[in-house]
C-alpha cells in the first residue's frame, strides 16, 4: 500500500496520541511544550498545531494561561465509542456483502495479504496501517458515501486505542483470524455472517484495550514498589 507522508504537525499528532493511548502520558498530565519540542526535535509551531488537533478529538484539553493537559477517556467512554463503531462497521459490512464488486474483492484480498505479511513479522504498527486500509475498502464497498464518511470519522477517533490493543497478548493473530472470516463472508455474499463477524471484531477491541491499559498500570505499580 502507498501511504502519503504526513505533515510535521500530523506526524507529531500521531506520535503524541500513540503515547497517550500507550499510557506514557497519564490522564491529567500537563504537556510541556518546551520539553516536548526538545524531545521531538521540532519547533513549537507544528507542536502547537498538533496539540490543537488533539484537542479536537478530546485527547488533550487546552486551558488558557495554563497549557495543554492529557484527557484519557474513561473505560466507560471507550466502551460507548466502540459500541457505536461496532454497529457502524457491521452496517458497512452488511451492505458490502450484497454490493461489493469483483474488483473490490480483489483489492480486499490484496490488503488482507498485506495484513498477513505484517503479522508474520509481528509489526503491529504496520499491521494497523494495512488493517485501516482493509476497513476503508469495506466502507467503500458499502456503496453508501455518508455511512463511509461517518465510519472514517469514528475510525480516526479510535485509531490510537485500536492500534495499541494490537500489541497486547495474541491480539494480532486473533485480529487476522477475524479478518479472514470477514473476507470469506464478503466473498460469499453472506450478509448476516458479514454483519455478525464484523460487529464481534470491533466489540472485542474495547475489552482488549482495557486489559492492555491495566497491564501497563500493574507494571508501573510493580516498578515503583521495587524501587
Amino acid at each position: 500500500m502507498i501511504h502519503n507522508k504526513p505533515s510535521a504537525a500530523d506526524a507529531l499528532y500521531e506520535r503524541i496520541e500513540t503515547l497517550i493511548a500507550e499510557g506514557v502520558f497519564k490522564d491529567g498530565e500537563r504537556l510541556d511544550e518546551v520539553r516536548l519540542a526538545g524531545d521531538f526535535g521540532v519547533s513549537r509551531t507544528p507542536l502547537r498545531e498538533a496539540l490543537r488537533l488533539l484537542s479536537s478529538t478530546g485527547l488533550v484539553e487546552l486551558i488558557p494561561n495554563r497549557g495543554a493537559f492529557v484527557r484519557q477517556p474513561s473505560f466507560t467512554r471507550l466502551v460507548e465509542m466502540f459500541e457505536v463503531m461496532a454497529e457502524v462497521e457491521a452496517w458497512c459490512a452488511r451492505l458490502a456483502a450484497s454490493r461489493i464488486t469483483k474488483a473490490q474483492v480483489l483489492l480486499l484480498r490484496q490488503t488482507a495479504s498485506a495484513c498477513e505479511a505484517a503479522l508474520q513479522v509481528q509489526d503491529y504498527h504496520r499491521y494497523y496501517a494495512e488493517n485501516a486500509a482493509f476497513h476503508n475498502m469495506i466502507y467503500e464497498a458499502s456503496g453508501n458515501g455518508f455511512l463511509a464518511e461517518e465510519a472514517r470519522n469514528l475510525q480516526r477517533r479510535l485509531k490510537p486505542f485500536r492500534r495499541a490493543q494490537l500489541s497486547f497478548g495474541d491480539r494480532l493473530s486473533q485480529s487476522m483470524s477475524e479478518h479472514r472470516e470477514i473476507l470469506v463472508a464478503l466473498e460469499a455474499g453472506d450478509v448476516a455472517r458479514a454483519e455478525t463477524v464484523m460487529r464481534d471484531h470491533i466489540q472485542v477491541q474495547s475489552s482488549t484495550y482495557e486489559e492492555y491499559r491495566l497491564s501497563i498500570t500493574d507494571a508501573s505499580t510493580a516498578e515503583r514498589s521495587a524501587s
